[in-house]
């Protein structure tokens, strides 16, 4: 077994690579655990970013998570929307922070990046 096949991805990644009312997804086992390779670096990476802009600014864990995910699709853009929203929101889970619902529920259907 190669070590792409031993990445575990989360089924709520899976999820933005199956479209409504499909079953299979949309990528192939490899080229989604580098998807989700991608989204997880991100997301552990921008935990210390995160948690500064919180104290340095004295802003909401909700604005912080709303700038973090207006960032990530800055151009270029490294990750789609939907892959955004859930960086996002593993960034939140990261940093044990409450999920908004304006941040909380990434889209499904995505297409090939």
């Amino acid at each position: 077994m190669t070590d792409e096949f031993q990445i575990d991805i989360p089924p709520s990644f899976v999820a933005l690579y199956v479209p409504v009312g499909k079953i299979k997804p949309t990528l192939g086992q490899r080229d989604m655990a580098e998807r989700y390779e991608l989204c997880e670096d991100l997301a552990n990476l921008l935990t210390e970013k995160a948690a500064h802009l919180q104290f340095s600014l004295g802003i909401t864990e909700d604005l912080v998570l709303q700038q973090c995910e207006a960032g990530l699709l800055t151009d270029p853009a490294v990750v789609t929307p939907p892959e955004a929203r859930w960086v996002v929101c593993r960034l939140a889970e990261l940093l044990q922070w409450p999920v908004a619902l304006n941040v909380a529920s990434p889209g499904q259907g995505l297409s090939k990046p």
